[in-house]
């Protein structure tokens, strides 16, 4: 089950109860959108019923495609549709699976306004890990899109996320989706807030947000620009020296706490459709896509 879905068979079982509820109120909703502007007479359920015939058949339908990517051509030969029915499914389906995760808690945070909003995010979080994760598209028509889209370090066109995680592993921080090109620090300066938390009052009581930010060297300016934060970076090799032996042993102890961010990027990129080349071109597919299978692997940590 695992390996076609991403999930084991009591997590697919606790969420088709989630799905199938989720999908009645979403018809209900239709029917009565139908009924005012009198295009509709059927009641809900009525009429030929199609191959995906239960709740369960369609969370299995659109887990399936997150975790393989197949193309319409063959999952619709896999589940008895033709390939235009397998694409109206899955777009069909999309919205019903992100609303049962918003309603499940588990999707990630996606703005941050303020700084008291980022403690508010993070209440009993000590070590937060940060890193960007890249994703391939397929290369624009556009010649300007091509040229903006195209990132010289991976030789390919990407689109990029700040990915913010704790030490369970749970992704709880998602940024907009970016062009590939832009540096991780770049995106990290344009997401937050740069300016200092306000002081309390003597005897407020210790901010809950006091925690650890874990990165790695490219986020080095964030010491400067963030003074305000605990920041642990390995040490960046100075111009022309090399570090000491206790420097380079700091580093690996570093890298080695750090990597829980590197843990849950390959936890989220377990679903074919966010480590191979994005084909579907509906309208911000790319960011919607990755906030789904976020919230897939937060399910998956929070269950186990």
């Amino acid at each position: 089950m695992k390996g076609v879905t991403g999930m084991s068979v009591s997590e697919f079982q606790e969420l088709e109860e989630k799905f199938e509820k989720k999908l009645k109120k979403e018809k209900q909703k239709q029917y009565e959108k139908d009924i005012k502007k009198g295009k509709r007479e059927r009641q809900p359920g009525g009429g030929r019923i199609g191959n995906l015939e239960t709740a369960a058949d369609k969370l299995f339908y659109i887990l399936f495609y997150f975790k393989c990517y197949p193309t319409f051509d063959v999952i619709g030969l896999m589940f008895g549709l033709d390939r235009s029915n397998a694409c109206r499914n899955v777009h069909k389906l999309i919205p019903v699976l992100n609303g049962i995760l918003k309603d499940a808690m588990v999707l990630p945070k996606r703005q941050i306004h303020t700084t008291e909003e980022l403690f508010e995010i993070f209440p009993v979080v000590h070590d937060l890990f940060i890193d960007a994760t890249e994703r391939q598209i397929q290369r624009p028509k556009n010649k300007h899109k091509q040229k903006e889209n195209y990132s010289g370090k991976k030789k390919r066109h990407t689109k990029k996320n700040t990915i913010i995680c704790d030490e369970n592993k749970e992704i709880r921080y998602l940024g907009p989706t970016v062009v590939g090109k832009k540096h991780d620090y770049g995106t990290f300066t344009d997401e937050f807030p740069t300016e200092p938390p306000p002081i309390p009052p003597p005897d407020t009581p210790p901010l809950p947000g006091d925690f650890r930010f874990w990165g790695d060297p490219a986020y080095i300016g964030i010491e400067k620009d963030f003074p305000w934060l605990n920041v642990i970076i390995p040490k960046k090799k100075p111009k022309g020296k090399e570090l000491t032996q206790y420097e380079k042993h700091l580093n690996k102890l570093i890298s080695g706490i750090r990597v829980k961010v590197e843990h849950a990027i390959g936890g989220v990129k377990r679903f074919g459709i966010v480590s191979n080349i994005l084909r579907n071109k509906i309208k911000d597919i790319e960011d919607k896509v990755m906030e789904i299978s976020c919230g897939l692997w937060n399910y998956h940590v929070i269950s186990s």
